[in-house]
């Protein structure tokens, strides 16, 4: 019961947000449910600003990218972590058309309220966010899966790390 609240309100934190622009640079909102193999529930609520721009633009596609800062909530059972990353990503657009794919990857920083979640033991609230992924953009939405990683990067030991399987919808205002 407890994930369907939290998923609730993700989706009309969202909703509010896609109304009415707080942020000036701000120009899509995303929400998020994943899960790890040991069965981590994720959810997930951000905000993104677009690169906008066409690097290396072929009859093919173009890179691209965005900046994304995001809440992230992590349960099983009735142990819970919050977390807060901020991410560069950067996509390769395929020009199809209305429908558009893409592939992503990136890097970047979270700040987790502790260091344990559901047994494991990630050493430091400090983080790396690390993604890899792929979407379809139709006209405001974006549809995407990816495969996300999070750890120390061995800074400091045990670094149990989790891996997490995503997907999310965004819409860009």
């Amino acid at each position: 019961m407890k994930s369907i609240v939290v998923f609730i309100g993700l989706f009309l934190a969202t909703s509010m947000l896609q109304a009415a622009p707080i942020v000036k640079g701000i120009d899509a909102v995303s929400v998020s449910y994943g899960q790890s193999k040991d069965n981590i529930n994720v959810y997930r609520l951000s905000v993104r600003d677009s690169f906008n721009q066409e690097w290396a633009k072929s009859n093919i596609g173009y890179f691209d990218g965005y900046f994304e800062l995001s809440a992230n909530y992590f349960e099983k059972d009735s142990d819970s972590n919050f977390g807060i990353a901020l991410s560069p990503v950067f996509t390769y657009n395929f020009t199809l058309g209305k429908l558009q794919p893409y592939i992503e990857g990136g890097i970047g920083v979270s700040l987790w309220s502790d260091t344990m979640i559901a047994g494991r033991n990630l050493s430091s609230k400090f983080l790396f966010e690390d993604r890899i992924g792929l979407g379809l953009k139709y006209e405001n939405y974006d549809f995407s899966f990816r495969y996300m990683h999070y750890s120390n990067a061995g800074i400091v030991q045990p670094n149990s790390g989790i891996d997490i399987f995503i997907a999310s919808i965004t819409y860009k205002f």
